[in-house]
């Protein structure tokens, strides 16, 4: 035990001494971008690799005078092989920005090498509010769990929704869905009868959802990981829970762009809260839908793609800030503030906390054009994350 303290403390101090005057010798800018692109969380890194991919196709990997090279590694959603491919990508490859994060704990695993390294952490996917508190140098482009629960708590006690049991994935993001939709709901004078946790490794739906058609709530509300929707889905429908009069609601996750084609009609109806639709309707959407599809094989990029585009926005524009020359406190700084449009609407890194401030949509499942989609039917504008309001 002594011997590993010893040696993690050793690589935390190489981390300090070597990579930012390493970094600041090289013509190559190197992003290191750390996704499960096996296991569980696959999707999630199929999609934003894509998307980083797309993004650099687009603007070049020429940027003020440096070559920008991306270095895509598997974590395999394993926090502590998270935590040992960063210091290899610190130590090692002298990565200038590290980036990614397909969940919670690799996010948290990571954020204490970003912060000894003074290298920025883009995280493009892991939603749990904490995660910008974790290290001053994480910076979020994909969303919080509270802002997309928050809305559609607003939303249901307006829409015949009292009574809720909600059902979510047991980790950091799916018991911030848990705490602020019921807050929330509670405070619209609905009320959540139950609250069931699903384990994240493996999970059972089967037994949680058989409770839940017993306890016969006007609506259940679910929150798990991007690529665990589907199972969900089909589970419900085969219990005939919508034929009980149970409604299904939930965050985005749910219905998943990448898989809602394949839940088939039972996905009709369905509504969720979200920043991302496939089926936004701005013209910078349908180029980057259109622009995505036909990179991939005809693939619909989801809400983790767009987290990933735009982290690589805000990476190429801190480059451009710092005309290449930046260390890491000058990427930092070059990264807060930034405002744009995005393929989800307008949105900007909040200076003060580093995370995402943007547009949250009310949608409901519809055929379009001969295929499912969240069809947007009401906006929340400016979404700061409510956990950072306590």
């Amino acid at each position: 035990m002594q011997k590993r303290l010893f040696l993690t403390g050793t690589a935390l101090a190489a981390l300090t001494l070597v990579a930012p005057h390493a970094m600041a010798q090289s013509d190559t800018f190197k992003i290191g971008l750390i996704l499960p692109m096996t296991g569980q969380q696959a999707t999630t890194g199929r999609q934003i690799e894509a998307a980083a991919k797309l993004y650099m196709a687009q603007n070049g990997d020429m940027i003020a005078g440096k070559k920008v090279q991306l270095i895509v590694k598997d974590d395999t959603s394993i926090p502590d092989v998270t935590k040992r491919i960063a210091q290899e990508l610190v130590v090692n490859e002298k990565v200038n920005v590290l980036a990614g994060m397909g969940i919670t704990p690799s996010a948290l695993a990571t954020a204490a090498i970003a912060t000894q390294s003074k290298t920025p952490l883009v995280v493009m996917a892991a939603a749990t509010s904490s995660i910008t508190e974790a290290s001053p140098y994480v910076v979020r482009t994909s969303f919080t769990l509270p802002q997309a629960s928050v809305a559609l708590a607003d939303w249901a006690p307006k829409n015949g929704i009292k009574k809720v049991v909600t059902l979510v994935s047991d980790y950091g993001p799916g018991i911030d869905a848990e705490k602020f939709f019921k807050e929330r709901l509670a405070f619209n004078g609905g009320q959540v009868t139950e609250s069931l946790r699903v384990p994240l490794r493996n999970p059972d739906f089967a037994p949680f959802l058989q409770k839940v058609r017993d306890l016969k709530p006007d609506a259940l509300f679910v929150f798990v990981p991007s690529g665990a929707g589907a199972a969900v889905m089909k589970q419900f429908l085969e219990r005939g829970m919508d034929k009980a009069g149970i409604k299904l609601i939930g965050t985005g996750d749910i219905t998943d762009d990448d898989q809602l084609n394949d839940m088939g009609d039972g996905a009709l109806g369905v509504v969720t809260s979200h920043h991302y639709s496939a089926a936004h309707p701005s013209a910078v959407n349908k180029k980057f839908v259109e622009a995505f599809k036909k990179a991939n094989n005809n693939l619909r990029p989801n809400f983790m793609a767009v987290g990933g585009y735009d982290g690589m926005r805000v990476i190429y524009e801190a480059i451009k800030a710092t005309k290449g020359q930046g260390g890491g406190d000058a990427l930092l700084a070059a990264m807060k503030g930034q405002i744009f449009e995005s393929p989800r609407g307008p949105m900007y890194i909040d200076a003060q906390t580093r995370d995402v401030v943007q547009n949250i949509y009310l949608r409901k499942v519809e055929r379009k054009d001969g295929q499912l989609y969240n069809i947007e039917f009401d906006v929340i504008k400016d979404v700061k994350d409510p956990g950072k309001a306590r």
